[in-house]
């Protein structure tokens, strides 16, 4: 586990029945989806490295997550990889 998913588990704003549901929601989908959190953060540092190479981003404001949505196609439950990246300032690529 790293940082940022412990992050996740000691937000203090929220009321303890909300932050209750967040966690086992983030349980369900992690288990649902067969996907590892060391797994997920191999993607999240590839996205992040990808994006830097065209902006400056606000890492400690950036939130990558994994969830459950309903495909638009036929509404069934499917995981999604839901990325908030803050860019700061886009670079000079020439």
């Amino acid at each position: 586990m790293t940082l940022d998913f412990l992050k996740f588990f000691s937000k203090k704003n929220q009321s303890s029945k909300n932050l209750a549901k967040e966690r086992l929601k983030l349980v369900l989908v992690h288990d649902r989806s067969d996907i590892s959190p060391k797994f997920l953060e191999m993607i999240k540092g590839d996205m992040i490295r990808v994006v830097r190479e065209y902006a400056e981003i606000d890492e400690e404001s950036l939130d990558i997550k994994l969830t459950r949505m309903k495909r638009e196609s036929d509404s069934m439950p499917m995981s999604a990889l839901v990325a908030n990246i803050p860019i700061i300032k886009v670079k000079d690529n020439e």
